[in-house]
C-alpha cells in the first residue's frame, strides 16, 4: 500500500506541457482545531449577521467569476463555457441559500401542546465539506454555505485534482469570513478520511464514488450523531417511448453523454430505446455527437474538453476496448490544436448481444443502448442497476410519464429534460447506491443543523 503523496502537482489535461503550481497537504488537526475554536463565536452571530458577511463572500466570488472560470478549464479541463456556468450557480447559490435558512432555520412557535413551546435549529460545530473535481467550487459550495448559515463552521477540502481551484475559491471566502470559520484542507484520499472521521468534525457532505462513500458510511457508523450527507453518483438513463421528438430526444442525449466530457454525476450512461424507433434514433444520436468535436478547455468555441486525468483516460480505453456490439467505438486524441491532453471523443455500446460495461459508473462520453418493447419492460431495464441518482422520459404523453414516474427508483425525475438538468433550485440527491437522499441542492439547510425543542411552564 503506497501512502498519500504530501507535496504534489497536476498537470493541465489540455495541455500536459502546463504544470500547475505545487500543492502540500494540510495539517487536519491544526485545521479542525481552528475551526472549533471560531465555531462559538460564529454560532452566537444571529441569521442576519451571519447572511450579510456571506453577501460579503458573494460580492468578492462575482467579481472574481471570470479568473476561477479560467482556473477550472486549466487545472481540470472543464470547457470554458462550462466553467463559467459554474461560476454563476456558485454566485446565484448565495442567494438561494438565504431564501432556505429564512424558510428553515427560523424559530416556529408551537400553540397546541400542554406549555408554551418553540423549536428552535442548533449549530452542531465543525463540518467537512469533501469537494469533488468535475465541479470543484459549486457542488462543496452549495453544502458550506449552508453550514455557514446555520451557525456551523467549515472544512473545506478540494478534490487533489482541483487543489489549485479550491484554495483560490477558499482565499475569496477567507478574505471576508472571521479567522477559522472557513478552513481548507489539502489532500487526498487519507486526508479527507482523517477530516470526516474527527471526532470534533459533527458534519459530513461527502460527493464522490460508492467505493468510497460506503467505506467512509462503515467508518462513521459508530459516531451515530454525526450527521452525514453522500451524494454518490449514477449510471443515469435516458428512456425513449416511441412518441417522443426523436430531434430533440437526440440532442439532449449527446448532452448528457458529453457535458463534462462525461463526468457528471447525472451524466447519460445508459439510452433505453424503444424497438420501434430504435433504428431512426440511433441515426439521430450519431448525428447530434457530431456536435461534440475535442477542443482546447479555454478556447471559447470548445464543448468537448478532455478528461481530467490520466487514470480516467486508462479508464476510457479500457471501456472502449471491451468487446460488443459498438456503433462508434470512441477514440483517444492523442494532440488537439498543437496540445497534448487527455481528449477523447464519445463512443456507443449497443446491448442487444447483453454487452454491458459492469456497474460502476463509466464518467466519460461512453453510453449503453438498450432496448424496450414496453412501458414494464422500461421500468424493469432501469432498475436492473444499483444506483437511483436521475433519469429522463422522453414522450409526448403525460399519462405515460406518469406511470414511468411513479415506478423509476431515482431522486431527480425529468420529462423531456436532459438527465443532466438539475438547477439549483431543486433538492438535487440519489436514491440505493447513489446516495442516502439528502439534497446537496435546494434545502440542504435542513441537514445543517439539529433540531431543539424548548418548552417551559408559565
Amino acid at each position: 500500500m503506497t501512502s498519500d503523496p504530501t507535496v504534489w502537482r497536476v498537470r493541465s489535461p489540455g495541455d500536459l506541457s502546463v504544470e500547475m503550481p505545487e500543492v502540500s497537504a494540510g495539517d487536519v488537526q491544526g485545521a479542525v482545531e481552528r475551526s472549533k475554536r471560531a465555531f462559538g463565536k460564529w454560532r452566537r452571530l444571529g441569521l442576519d449577521d451571519r447572511k450579510a458577511v456571506l453577501s460579503l463572500c458573494r460580492d468578492r466570488l462575482k467579481a472574481k467569476q471570470e479568473d476561477l472560470a479560467r482556473l477550472i478549464a486549466m487545472e481540470v479541463g472543464k470547457p470554458l463555457r462550462e466553467a463559467r456556468l459554474e461560476l454563476t450557480a456558485v454566485v446565484a447559490k448565495f442567494d438561494l441559500a438565504f431564501s432556505d435558512a429564512d424558510r428553515f432555520l427560523a424559530d416556529q412557535d408551537v400553540a397546541d401542546g400542554p406549555y408554551p413551546a418553540m423549536v428552535r435549529r442548533r449549530a452542531r460545530g465543525p463540518a467537512a465539506v469533501v469537494a469533488p473535481f468535475n465541479f470543484p467550487i459549486h457542488l462543496g459550495h452549495g453544502a458550506a454555505v449552508a453550514y455557514l448559515l446555520a451557525g456551523n463552521t467549515v472544512l473545506f477540502k478540494p478534490s487533489p485534482l482541483a487543489a489549485n481551484v479550491g484554495a483560490a475559491y477558499a482565499s475569496e471566502m477567507q478574505a471576508i469570513l472571521p479567522e477559522g470559520v472557513f478552513e481548507l484542507v489539502q489532500g487526498w484520499g487519507a486526508t479527507g478520511r482523517a477530516v470526516c472521521t474527527h471526532s470534533e468534525v459533527r458534519s459530513v457532505c461527502f460527493t464522490g464514488s460508492i467505493p468510497v462513500g460506503r467505506a467512509l458510511a462503515q467508518e462513521l457508523a459508530a459516531d451515530y450523531s454525526k450527521s452525514v450527507a453522500l451524494e454518490l453518483g449514477g449510471r443515469n438513463a435516458l428512456i425513449v417511448f416511441s412518441d417522443a421528438d426523436l430531434d430533440r430526444t437526440a440532442e439532449a442525449a449527446a448532452d448528457g453523454i458529453c457535458l463534462t466530457t462525461g463526468q457528471r454525476c447525472n451524466s447519460t450512461s445508459r439510452i433505453l430505446i424503444h424497438r420501434d424507433v430504435e433504428k431512426q434514433f440511433v441515426i439521430k444520436l450519431i448525428d447530434s455527437l457530431r456536435r461534440y468535436v475535442p477542443g482546447y478547455p479555454a478556447d471559447e468555441a470548445t464543448m468537448l474538453g478532455p478528461l481530467a486525468s490520466q487514470a480516467a483516460l486508462e479508464r476510457y480505453e479500457s471501456l472502449t476496448h471491451r468487446s460488443g456490439e459498438w456503433l462508434l467505438r470512441g477514440e483517444i486524441c492523442t494532440e488537439v490544436s498543437g496540445r497534448r491532453g487527455y481528449y477523447v471523443k464519445p463512443a456507443i455500446l449497443s446491448s442487444r448481444d447483453g454487452s454491458d460495461l459492469g456497474e460502476e459508473e463509466i464518467f466519460s462520453p461512453v453510453v449503453v443502448l438498450e432496448f424496450f418493447h414496453d412501458l414494464d419492460e422500461a421500468v424493469a431495464r432501469h432498475g436492473a442497476t444499483h444506483f437511483g441518482l436521475t433519469a429522463s422520459v422522453f414522450t409526448e404523453s403525460p399519462e405515460i410519464f406518469r406511470s414511468a414516474g411513479e415506478r423509476l427508483e431515482v431522486g431527480n425525475l425529468y420529462w423531456n429534460l436532459p438527465t443532466t438538468f438539475s438547477p439549483s433550485t431543486l433538492p438535487f440527491g440519489g436514491f440505493h447506491a447513489s446516495g442516502n437522499g439528502k439534497p446537496g441542492a435546494r434545502g440542504f439547510v435542513r441537514f445543517a443543523a439539529d433540531e431543539q425543542a424548548v418548552q417551559w411552564k408559565a
